[in-house]
């Protein structure tokens, strides 16, 4: 692979923005090959992995992913000009590398969300014959029952298509008040929320648990990336078991 500018090397990450890798490369924070290096414009071999930053390695890989913890009244959008979208939330470096939301989750939802530039996975990890489960908690405007969790196993008809068999699992149910797992593997707009209307239940509150093999462990509006076991578990959900030239992990 070609020689780049080491500002660019510890930019591309979308870690932090190509001025604040000039600012940490000046302050004599980054070493090649062990030797400290203080102009940003040492070209370096992006593969030989001897990029230490305060002596840890810089990661340059091109494809980002991210976890994020939704909070309710954000979009699930890359851009609206009247409402806060999901892409405030993260950091501004990223913006530039175009990783966008895998799916959506409705503005009243919360929990997790997937981010990632690697559009082929998204695509993968989407589709519904991949059987990607994604699991939430709900809260339900009245009670639940035996007959309600057969529907959901059998596939709920709605207006327009009908929902492919889904998981419900009860965790309380009295006249005035429900809550339940559901686990789905498809997401359609407003999906879970319509399957319960079918059974004459409103959602009154949503709240994304899980995607696939991701299970969401960080404080609400904050995110991280995913490590190199989560980027392989869920190219392994997705039936993509050899990772493509440029892929993390």
């Amino acid at each position: 692979m070609a020689l780049i500018r080491l500002d660019k090397l510890l930019a591309q990450s979308g870690e932090r923005t190509r001025s604040e890798a000039t600012r940490q490369i000046r302050a004599g924070l980054v070493t090649v090959a062990g030797v400290s290096i203080t102009n940003p414009a040492t070209k370096v071999d992006p593969d030989a992995g001897a990029v230490l930053l305060n002596g840890c390695p810089v990661c340059n890989e091109p494809h980002q992913y991210f976890m994020l913890h939704k909070p309710a009244g954000i979009l699930t959008a890359a851009r609206d000009a009247r409402a806060q979208t999901v892409m405030a939330l993260l950091p501004q470096a990223l913006l530039r590398r175009d990783v966008l939301p895998v799916g959506r989750l409705d503005k009243d939802t919360t929990g997790l969300l997937l981010l990632t530039n690697d559009g082929v996975l998204a695509h993968r990890l989407l589709t519904p014959k991949r059987h990607v489960w994604k699991e939430y908690l709900a809260t339900l405007d009245g009670p639940l029952g035996d007959a309600d969790v057969a529907a959901f196993a059998q596939g709920i008809t709605l207006t327009d298509f009908v929902a492919m068999p889904a998981q419900l699992e009860i965790l309380t149910s009295s006249a005035q008040e429900s809550r339940a797992l559901v686990r789905v593997s498809e997401g359609k707009y407003h999906q879970v929320k319509r399957m319960f209307a079918a059974r004459g239940r409103q959602v009154l509150t949503l709240h994304r648990e899980a995607f696939g093999p991701l299970r969401l462990d960080i404080p609400i509006g904050e995110n991280r990336p995913l490590r190199g076991d989560e980027i392989a578990a869920l190219r392994a959900v997705a039936q993509e078991t050899e990772p493509r030239e440029g892929s993390n992990g």
